[in-house]
């Protein structure tokens, strides 16, 4: 049953098309944010047997309460194990033993690689951002790896101005607008969300985008994915 009449926002839109693409027993590195919502909707819809690891080393991690960090302890007091970081790098991530991984970014370009480090000119940036991290590392590692983020013509450039990670792996980019899968090596456009006009991804688009022969619409929430989502509550916030 479709969830129209209740409304939903762009974020939540975002969550639930990711979390539909995670098949039941998928082992997922999640970050916090969207992702965390992503893959906890799929854990408790029609993936509980999602396994969800956090950088901080927790596997299998089950938290009632989405965390604010990746250091929150209920993640560690849920998960079926923890380990230290170099041993989640080194034998989970280089292992290959996580089959979808979340990353964000300031800018992604036609194939998928992502800037989190600088806008503008390295030596003498526009805006010092966060930086890598352990995402070159999730890039190269895990072979889906999902990126969500909000839809620009900022953040979808042609040329990235400090590339962070390599986007080989990039399977799919869920932003505010649409999706976009890897077709051919580059990024085509293979889904509108609701109230959205391809025109209104192609205007946010730093590139020439390439629309999918079978483009479609997103499937609005169902109101078990939105009741579900909006029960789902993030600590310390209402």
């Amino acid at each position: 049953m479709s969830a129209d009449g209740l409304g939903f926002s762009a974020n939540e839109m975002m969550a639930v098309e990711a979390a539909r693409r995670l098949p039941d027993g998928a082992v997922c590195f999640v970050g916090i944010g969207l992702p965390s919502l992503a893959t906890n909707l799929a854990r408790r819809t029609h993936a509980p047997g999602c396994v969800l690891i956090y950088e901080s080393g927790t596997i299998g991690a089950k938290p009632v309460e989405l965390p604010l960090s990746i250091g929150d302890g209920e993640l560690a007091e849920t998960a079926d194990a923890v380990v230290s970081v170099p041993e989640m790098f080194a034998y989970w991530l280089q292992g290959g033993r996580i089959d979808v991984g979340f990353l964000g970014a300031a800018q992604v370009d036609r194939h998928g690689n992502l800037n989190s480090t600088v806008i503008g000119d390295y030596d003498s940036p526009k805006v010092r951002l966060p930086g890598g991290g352990g995402a070159p590392e999730i890039a190269l590692g895990v072979q889906s790896i999902f990126v969500m983020l909000r839809h620009s013509p900022r953040s979808f450039v042609e040329r990235l101005d400090f590339t962070t990670s390599v986007g080989d792996n990039v399977r799919v980019v869920i932003t505010d607008l649409g999706t976009l899968e890897r077709r051919n090596g580059e990024l085509a456009l293979v889904a509108v969300h609701p109230g959205v006009a391809v025109d209104d991804v192609v205007a946010a688009t730093g590139w020439e985008l390439h629309v999918a022969d079978d483009l479609r619409e997103t499937e609005p929430p169902t109101v078990d994915e939105l009741t579900t989502l909006r029960a789902l509550k993030t600590k310390g916030r209402g």
